[in-house]
């Protein structure tokens, strides 16, 4: 675990929270070790931070009071929602940590316009809750949907199981409000499909990691509710042929096609021997799995049958090996959790190093091959877990130590690591960060692989709207004599 921000404060910090306390009141702003302690420490606990407090304000006039406060102060600031984020964005660095917890209504619901208007604080189970009551849905999800807060989804660009479907939470948002550096309030919570007029400026918030505001309020994309879901786990002979799958189903089921799941032998594996209440799906073993999911709003519509026919074909024409289609409910439930419980089972398994990455599809296979093998002849008896989101190019290709290695002297391997297989996806054109962000964790890596001339309209716009960063420092784009050389 790294330490940081360990960073002396001004003498205006003692003005500062009797300030804070006067705005939101005693209980309002933590300063006990004991009850700052759980904002401080990153999920993955690989950081944990310092903070002079923890405030949490309740509307987002309370927000901008803060901040005007600290930036009055010179002190730095961090807003924090669920602390679900796998790359240390929301670690403070000796400042405020502004946690949104109370800012968690559903402001409006709106059926006939389909958009949902939420407070950034609130969990996204229950934005999804708030929109099935409407008799829609919201589709953003991922596996910590009961703890993670809407606005931390936003500022992280979040992607997860839906996005080959209805696209990451950059598409899912109409409008924002946000609290700028100074303590203004950009107010743009509007709910239209088309606004050209000017600038498109809730894109500048949406995935800048908490760095250039604060995002309080969103209006959100509600859709059709899926009348009708078929689900069914896949036997394939390699990476290679769940390409050819993901064409097939891509041409057969069209926008129908709902998720596109991968996973290698390893993971199954692992998720069977560590996950109570899993059961092996086919009876026998293949050279890599394909959780699919087939679904459709139209009346009558059979996904399940659509499916069925769909790999069918497949199977006549030798793309797949073999396939368990589930009855529905429970069991489309059961499939899902072969593919929800990978990450937990391979922290179960020892230490893991975690690469959340992108390339172009048609080079995923390739990758997964060349990056396996280079990562093994670098370490044998490294255990490569390539898994994820396929349909959309995105896998998580973590490494998991080998037996009977040290786990804290495997994760000492995290940066030559990272160079292999970082190395490997610039060469293929793809990203080092493609759904989890940069964070503290990626920030140098963003730095080596993005190009001068991108990082430099980066550190521009930090400048601009952050002269004095003080708002989240340190994180994503780190300072021009800070950026290493390739």
């Amino acid at each position: 675990m790294v330490t940081i921000g360990r960073m002396s404060l001004p003498p205006a910090a003692h003005a500062l929270l009797d300030a804070l306390r006067g705005t939101l009141g005693e209980r309002h702003v933590l300063t006990d070790p004991d009850l700052l302690s759980p904002y401080l420490v990153e999920s993955r606990r690989l950081f944990t931070g310092t903070a002079l407090a923890v405030v949490r304000p309740g509307s987002t006039r309370e927000v901008a009071a803060v901040v005007t406060l600290c930036a009055g102060a010179g002190i730095p600031f961090v807003a924090i929602g669920g602390n679900t984020g796998l790359t240390g964005g929301g670690i403070p660095r000796g400042g405020v940590v502004i946690a949104l917890e109370r800012l968690a209504r559903v402001r409006a619901v709106d059926p006939v316009g389909a958009t949902l208007t939420v407070e950034a604080g609130a969990i996204l189970a229950t934005v999804q809750e708030a929109a099935e009551a409407a008799g829609m849905l919201f589709p953003l999800t991922y596996a910590s949907r009961g703890s993670a807060r809407i606005g931390g989804g936003i500022a992280t660009n979040a992607g997860g199981l839906n996005v080959l479907a209805y696209g990451n939470a950059r598409d899912l948002v109409l409008g924002l409000e946000v609290v700028l550096p100074d303590g203004r309030i950009l107010d743009g919570l509007k709910a239209l499909r088309k606004d050209n007029a000017g600038y498109d400026l809730k894109h500048l918030f949406i995935g800048s990691e908490g760095t250039l505001g604060i995002v309080t309020a969103a209006v959100l994309r509600l859709f059709p509710k899926p009348r009708s879901t078929g689900v069914a786990f896949v036997g394939l002979a390699s990476a290679q042929a769940a390409l050819a799958l993901f064409v097939h189903l891509r041409d057969r089921a069209d926008r129908d096609l709902t998720a596109f799941e991968y996973l290698p032998p390893f993971a199954l594996e692992i998720v069977l021997r560590h996950t109570p209440g899993t059961v092996r799906p086919l009876a026998g073993d293949h050279g890599a799995y394909a959780l699919v999911e087939v679904s459709s709003c139209r009346p009558g519509a059979d996904a399940r049958g659509e499916l069925e026919a769909a790999l069918g074909e497949a199977l006549e024409r030798g793309l797949i090996e073999d396939a368990a289609l589930a009855a529905g409910g429970a069991q489309n439930d059961a499939l899902w959790r072969l593919r929800e419980a990978v990450p937990e089972a391979q922290t179960r398994e020892g230490g893991s190093i975690k690469h959340d990455v992108s390339v172009p599809l048609a080079r995923l296979p390739e990758f997964l091959e060349q990056a396996s093998a280079a990562c093994i002849a670098a370490m044998p008896g490294l255990r490569p877990c390539g898994f994820g989101h396929f349909g959309d190019g995105n896998i998580h290709f973590n490494l998991t130590q080998p037996p009977g290695l040290d786990r804290a002297e495997f994760l000492t391997h995290w940066e030559r690591f990272n160079r292999i297989v970082h190395d490997i996806v610039d060469g293929m054109g793809g990203s080092i960060a493609a759904e989890h962000g940069v964070g503290l964790i990626k920030r140098d890596e963003l730095a080596r692989y993005a190009s001068p001339v991108a990082l430099d309209l980066m550190r521009r716009l930090k400048e601009t709207l952050d002269p004095h960063g003080l708002l989240n420092p340190g994180k994503v784009v780190p300072a021009g004599d800070e950026i290493p050389t390739r």
